[in-house]
Parts: structure tokens; C-alpha cells; sequence
């Protein structure tokens, strides 16, 4: 028999105050995130607006996009499909009562850490962002740096000291997909310098704070999240943390929707050397996933860091019916070989969910969340699901999960039990 890897995963995601390192915090991890909630302006809000508020129907803003409030049973749906962490994308800006001070308004924060206190009662680790910042994400500046820095210092000084007392299962991202409106291109060196400078004073700022903050998993990121930004000279400075962590805390946070021309929906329904026969595929196939992942972790992991794929997908889409059913089993292959080959690096991955539906560009919708959860692209979690392993070979017995050692080696997680090591897989090592 063989033990589930997603039963191993939340194992290994069990809560505790034991201090992890960042790399230590993604093993394992088959991440989902909670997209199109926390992140939405309130209803009458600009989504594009870069002015501060807090308008009197504020806390409605996690169903303004058309989603039900989250509660304790979707996170519960969540963890019960396989899935042992969360990534809440977290909008502040509409929920700012003094704009000089970046005071949060304290019902805001409250409700945020109901829906971490979610997760953590059902065993999932988590992260929270600031995700849809206008004020900081679209303007990469110099003329706005300094301004934006100090405000950011405010914001996460404040989202610090309320979850100080929270378990190393939580872990805090600086910024999300930084980029001037409209321009997804290649940044110049300003953009770069000013994404490198937000991520310093996020540190600073969480570092600060002390306690546990002093060490808990830190997310930095790339210009725009995209890793070729991050690759390029001058792209991506690791930050300055305290001198006794070294770089042992932090993570670099990328998002893989590669190639978009499949994944997002607009042009190839087949993608990969094993569907090439059924239609014309991208260039990008197979081994541009494993190219690009020894490319993340020679240029990041092998200096210590983590590296967390914090959104990823592919969104339903066919060309007709009758080709339906064998258009998503290329999903399902597509999602099997990305998450295979992330989990054996250690590389966490957080799936994008944004509840959206039928058929076209970016419908990443997974769980529908108008009818009790039900799992909708079933074809995407068999993906994950066996991408992830089935189990560990010979590690079950009588129902219960024997202890063992767990160590690296060449970037992968190895297991060790009686003098016999596997791998996350269940292959004999």
C-alpha cells in the first residue's frame, strides 16, 4: 500500500512553533489561493485607483467581484481535496482609515485574521500579501520611491504586530506582480531598482517588529513576479535580513503561467511533445519546465533561498466540444508535470483559483464557491494529484505514518527509514 503524498504533505505542514528555514517552509507544500476575495476594492471603488479609503461598505469588498464570503467551510473543502497551504491575496488600500499613518481599519484587520485563523484550524499553512496596492504596485519609480517605501514600512509594521503571536506556518509576502499600467514588458532599470527597494523595506519593516517576526518566512519578489525579470543583471537583489538569519529566511516569489499563448487561454489548446499529434502545441514544452526550474534554483536555492511559485494555472478552454474531453486531459497532463517537477525541487506552488468559469481566457476557476465547493476542474487536481506522487513505498504501516529523516541532496528531498531512503515519489533511492 501506498501512503497518500497529500497525507504526507499536510504532515508536513502540521502547525508548530518550531522555526523552520524558507526552504524547510515550501517542502512539501500544494499550495491554492484564495483569488478574487480579499483583494477586491468594495463596490463603487475604482479598481485602478491609487487613493487610500475606507468607505462604509468596506468590508463588503471580499464579495464585490461576485464571490460568497468566505468562511470555514470552503477553507475545510480546501484542505479535504488534497491542498495543505493557502496564499490569501490581501488588499489594504480601501480599508485605510488615516492615510498618513497607513492606519488599517482595525474591522479589516480583524476580519483577515479570520480568515488565516481558518486556515490554521484546519492544519494548512498560509500567506498573506499585499495584493492590488495601486498606490505602490503601478508606480515602480524613483519620483515615487521614497513615498512608497515609507508607506510600505506603515502597512507592514502594522500587519506584523497583528499577527506577531501567530506560528512559523504563517509566512508574510512583501508585494504582488509590481509593473507600470498596462506594460507587462521588459522593465528598465528603475522598475528594477525601485522592486528591489520595496522588498528591503518590507523586510526592514517585519523585521522590526521582532518576536517572532525576527525569523518567520519572508516572500520577496520579482519585478511583475515574472523570474526572467528576476534573472536578468540587476533584476533581482536578494534583500538584507538580520545578520544572524543570513538568507535563510527568505523566499523569491515568481508566478509560472508558461507559455500564456495555453495557459492563459487565448490561442493553443494542446501543449507538450505528447499531445503534438491532436494539434499544434507552443514551443515551449516539457523540458522548458525543467529548464527553467534548474535555472530558479542555480540562480536562488543554491544561495540559500527558497523559491515559491505563487500562482500558476491553465484556464479552461477547448475548441469545440468533441474535443473537450481530450483538450482537458492535456490540462491534467500539463499540471502533472509542473507540479511533479516542483515538488521534487522543494519548490512550493499555489494554484490560482478566481472562481470564474466556462470557457476562454483565464477561467481558472477550480472549486465552485456558490455550491458548496464543488470541484469543478476535476481534471486540474488529478493533474496535482498525480503530479505529486502517490505515495511513499513501504512507509505505511498498520494505518499509522512511521517516523523518518528527512535531508537534501541535489535540490531534492530525500526520506530515510531503517538505512533505506526514498524519495518524495516512492521510488527506492
Amino acid at each position: 500500500m501506498r501512503l497518500s503524498i497529500f497525507l504526507l504533505s499536510c504532515l508536513l505542514a502540521a502547525p508548530s512553533m518550531a522555526q523552520p528555514t524558507a526552504r524547510e517552509w515550501n517542502y512539501g507544500v500544494v499550495g491554492w489561493n484564495l483569488g478574487n476575495q480579499l483583494e477586491c476594492p468594495p463596490t463603487g471603488v475604482d479598481n485602478e485607483s491609487t487613493d487610500f479609503c475606507n468607505p462604509d461598505n468596506a468590508l463588503d469588498a471580499e464579495t464585490a467581484w461576485g464571490n460568497p464570503k468566505v468562511s470555514q467551510a470552503m477553507i475545510d473543502a480546501v484542505k479535504a481535496a488534497g491542498f495543505n497551504a493557502v496564499r490569501i491575496p490581501v488588499r489594504w488600500q480601501c480599508h485605510i482609515t488615516d492615510a498618513s499613518t497607513m492606519a488599517v481599519d482595525a474591522s479589516w484587520m480583524q476580519r483577515v485574521k479570520e480568515v488565516v485563523d481558518y486556515c490554521i484550524s484546519s492544519q494548512l499553512k498560509v500567506i498573506i500579501n499585499t495584493h492590488h496596492e495601486k498606490w505602490l504596485e503601478s508606480r515602480p519609480t524613483y519620483a515615487c520611491q521614497e513615498e512608497n517605501n515609507r508607506r510600505l514600512k506603515q502597512l507592514w509594521t502594522q500587519i506584523a504586530q497583528a499577527f506577531a503571536g501567530y506560528s512559523y506556518d504563517l509566512a508574510f509576502a512583501g508585494t504582488n506582480e509590481v509593473h507600470i499600467p498596462d506594460d507587462w514588458g521588459a522593465p528598465s532599470a528603475e522598475n528594477l531598482a525601485v522592486q528591489n527597494s520595496y522588498n528591503q523595506a518590507f523586510v526592514d519593516a517585519v523585521r522590526a517588529t521582532g518576536g517572532f517576526n525576527s525569523q518567520r518566512h519572508l516572500v520577496v519578489q520579482t519585478y511583475t513576479c515574472n523570474p526572467q525579470y528576476g534573472l536578468q543583471s540587476g533584476g533581482f537583489t536578494v534583500p538584507t535580513d538580520l545578520s544572524d538569519n543570513g538568507k535563510k529566511y527568505l523566499s523569491v516569489e515568481i508566478h509560472y503561467y508558461n507559455p500564456w499563448d495555453y495557459c492563459g487561454g487565448t490561442t493553443y489548446y494542446y501543449w507538450g511533445d505528447a499531445y503534438k499529434t491532436y494539434g499544434t502545441i507552443p514551443s515551449d514544452k516539457e523540458a522548458k519546465i525543467r529548464t527553467d526550474f534548474n535555472t530558479y534554483l542555480n540562480a536562488w536555492w543554491n544561495k540559500g533561498l527558497g523559491v515559491i511559485i505563487g500562482e500558476w494555472g491553465v484556464s479552461d478552454h477547448w475548441n469545440s466540444v468533441g474535443n473537450k474531453d481530450r483538450i482537458h486531459e492535456n490540462m491534467t497532463y500539463y499540471a502533472k508535470t509542473l507540479s511533479s517537477e516542483a515538488y521534487l525541487d522543494g519548490i512550493a506552488t499555489f494554484i490560482w483559483d478566481n472562481n470564474a468559469f466556462g470557457n476562454g481566457q483565464e477561467k481558472f476557476g477550480i472549486f465552485n464557491r456558490h455550491d458548496d465547493m464543488a470541484l469543478v476542474a476535476d481534471w486540474i487536481m488529478d493533474g496535482i494529484r498525480t503530479g505529486t506522487g502517490v505515495g511513499i513505498r513501504s512507509l505505511k504501516s498498520e494505518g499509522r505514518v512511521p517516523t523518518y529523516r528527512k535531508y537534501l541532496k541535489n535540490h531534492r528531498l530525500y526520506l530515510e527509514r531503517d538505512g533505506r531512503v526514498y524519495t518524495l515519489q516512492g521510488y527506492e533511492y
